[in-house]
This record gives structure tokens, C-alpha cells and sequence, in this order.
């Protein structure tokens, strides 16, 4: 018995099976959880994305001079098509119907322009001695709050030139953003283009992008009808919020004895498209038109009637328009519109809205069309019923 005890606890002895130890047990002790793995899947996946919409981006900025006009045109022909298809209902041809439309949209945008710059004209020397006025208001104001006449005389000598040439340099920085897209023809011609062909054809490309989206056919047509959906509800969300805010203020003009009260109603429902930014240079011009043309009293009313328009008045209707034609809140639509802006220009000042408004739909039409889990536990009736 002692023999064999000290043949057990030899030195040497490798033991009994479980007690032998292999390097692939210490997997276990050393190898990542797998809650620590699928992280870092996600990680990887999400720089992976970036890096791809980085590229993305930066590739359509190298050819923005063809991208910015087929973007334009594909956010108008969205919003327009519904026009195409009640021609085509009407036994037109889809692509008489398209060019119908596209002359219209033509004829309504040059009529806005003659109509902005015959205002404009027509009130050329009643505005620069509106601006001179506003220049001497401004000089009093100064005065009045304690600065030396002197002084105030320098910095109105100072504004002069500026004044004067508000008008030239305000064509001339339109001039040189409009060169970036190589020629203002080039830009509208390119555009026109392409507007008429995704108006003619847009259900054939909607058909072949479907196709090419890797999902199931269904689904891809139900997130494209979910983004024509989302820009379509947002234009005229705004156009809403842009007639309202036109009313407000051309009204508020008429009652101050404000000039050029017409463009300026037209500048506000203008500027209601750029989002945020527009209605800030809207209520700069007309409060400065205010000044000159009729006064400080007035100048002051129109920063009220400004602030009313697109503040509280505004606030009122914005919730109801977006709420019902986007299904998302203000507050969303501010925050995704100022980021959009800060990474991708005026189109993702745009854009970001309904596209986030798009995805959020979407999202909750995929969750709902997910098969239900089954039941971990046997239902008791069909038990009892076998």
C-alpha cells in the first residue's frame, strides 16, 4: 500500500486525467467576452461608415459643378412630379407633361425675378436715400448715447461708401457664389436638363434604383415612397409657414408706411426656404428699409413685427405644419437642419430635415414589419386542446 501511494506522488507522475492541463484551457482567461467583441464590431462598423460617407462627400464636392444641378433638380422634380402624374392621368403624354411643367416652373420663376427687380428699380432712388437716411439716424443714435460728434461724423463718413454701394456688393456676392458652379447659364441649363428628364422618366429610374438596392423590392419601393413622401410634406410645410409669415410681415409694412412693402413680402416668403438663415436676412432688409423710408418709430415697429412673424406667431403654426407633414418635432428639425447646414452646405440645409423625418418613418415601418417572436412557452388552450 505504501509502494503504491509512493508510485502515485512520484516526481513525474503526470496524475489522472482530470488533472492533466493543456494551453488551450487558458482561452478562456485571455480571450475578449463577447459583449467586448461585438463593441468592437460595432466600432469598426461604425468608422467604416464614416470613412465611406467622408469619401462620399468629398467626391461630390469634386464634382459639385455637375452634383449641385442634379441635386436641384431632383429635390424639384420630387416635389413636382405629383403635377406630371395628374397630367398623365388626363390622357397627356408623360413627356409633353413634363416639358409643361418644366415651362411653367420657368415662366413662374422669371415672373418672381422681374417682379423683385422691377420693385427694386422702381424704388432705386427712393432706397439710396432711404440708406443715406438710415446713415443719419444711425449718426444720431450714436450722439444721442454719449459718443463725440466727431467721432460719430467719422464712422458715418466711414459707412458712406458702403452704404452707397450696398446694392452692387450684395450682386456682387451673389456673382461670385454663382461662379463656383462655373456659369449661372451653364448651372440653369444643367439643371433644366436634368429636371426635365427625372419628370419624364423618374418612375423608370425609381424602378431601376429600386432594383439596385440589395432589399427586397417591397421594401425598396417603401423607402423611396417614404422619402418622396418626407421632402414633398416639407416644402409644403414651408410653403405654409412661408405664406403665413409674408402675410404677417407685408401687412405689418402696410400699417408702418413701410416702402417697398411688396418685396419685402416677397423676400420673406423667399427666405423661408433657406432655413433660419433666410428669415434673419429677410428682417435685416426690411428693418433697414424701415429705417430710412419711415422713421425709427417705424423701424422699431418692424423689428416687432419681425420678431412676431418668426418667433412667437410663428411658433404656433410651425408645430402644426411640420407635426402633420413631417411627423417629427421642431425641435428635431432645428438641431438636424443646423448640422446639416454645418457639414454639407445649403444642401444640407435642405435636406436634412426630410431625409431625417424619411429615416425615422422608415425605421418604424421596418420594427413593425418584423415577424413576431414566437412564444418561449406552449400556449395552455392548444395543450389541453392535443
Amino acid at each position: 500500500m505504501l509502494r503504491a501511494r509512493a508510485r502515485r506522488s512520484a516526481p513525474g507522475d503526470e496524475g489522472t486525467a482530470s488533472d492533466r492541463f493543456a494551453p488551450r484551457d487558458l482561452s478562456a482567461l485571455f480571450g475578449a467576452p463577447p459583449w467586448l467583441r461585438d463593441l468592437g464590431a460595432s466600432a469598426w462598423l461604425v468608422v467604416g461608415v464614416a470613412l465611406f460617407v467622408v469619401a462620399t462627400v468629398w467626391v461630390l464636392s469634386l464634382t459639385e459643378t455637375i452634383v449641385a444641378p442634379v441635386i436641384t433638380a431632383g429635390v424639384i422634380a420630387a416635389v413636382a412630379s405629383p403635377l406630371v402624374h395628374a397630367l398623365q392621368r388626363r390622357g397627356l403624354a408623360r413627356g409633353l407633361g413634363a416639358a409643361l411643367v418644366l415651362v411653367g416652373l420657368i415662366v413662374v420663376a422669371l415672373a418672381v425675378v422681374v417682379l423683385v427687380l422691377a420693385g427694386v428699380r422702381s424704388q432705386f432712388d427712393g432706397l439710396s436715400a432711404d440708406l443715406s437716411a438710415a446713415k443719419d439716424t444711425i449718426t444720431g443714435w450714436l450722439t444721442d448715447l454719449g459718443v463725440a460728434r466727431q467721432t460719430a461724423q467719422s464712422a458715418q463718413e466711414q459707412t458712406s461708401s458702403a452704404l452707397a454701394g450696398a446694392v452692387p456688393a450684395l450682386l456682387d456676392g451673389v456673382g461670385n457664389g454663382l461662379k463656383k458652379l462655373s456659369s449661372l447659364a451653364f448651372f440653369l441649363a444643367l439643371t433644366a436638363l436634368s429636371l426635365f428628364f427625372l419628370l419624364k422618366d423618374g418612375p423608370l429610374i425609381r424602378h431601376w434604383a429600386e432594383g439596385h438596392m440589395r432589399v427586397p423590392r417591397p421594401v425598396a419601393h417603401q423607402i423611396g415612397q417614404r422619402v418622396l413622401a418626407s421632402l414633398r410634406g416639407y416644402f409644403l410645410g414651408v410653403t405654409l409657414v412661408a405664406c403665413f409669415n409674408a402675410a404677417i410681415v407685408a401687412t405689418g409694412a402696410l400699417l408702418l408706411g413701410v416702402p417697398l412693402a411688396g418685396a419685402i413680402a416677397i423676400l420673406t416668403f423667399l427666405g423661408a426656404y433657406v432655413p433660419y438663415l433666410g428669415a434673419w436676412g429677410a428682417g435685416a432688409f426690411s428693418v433697414l428699409i424701415a429705417l430710412g423710408g419711415a422713421g425709427t418709430d417705424a423701424a422699431l415697429g418692424m423689428i416687432v413685427v419681425q420678431l412676431l412673424a418668426n418667433g412667437a406667431l410663428q411658433q404656433l403654426i410651425q408645430p402644426i405644419a411640420y407635426g402633420t407633414v413631417l411627423g417629427i418635432h421642431p425641435l428635431a428639425v432645428l438641431i438636424v437642419t443646423i448640422a446639416g447646414g454645418s457639414l454639407f452646405g445649403a444642401v444640407g440645409l435642405i435636406l436634412a430635415a426630410p431625409l431625417t423625418a424619411a429615416a425615422t418613418h422608415i425605421a418604424g415601418d421596418l420594427s413593425r414589419a418584423r415577424p413576431a417572436p414566437e412564444a418561449t412557452e406552449a400556449d395552455p388552450a392548444s395543450l389541453a386542446a392535443s
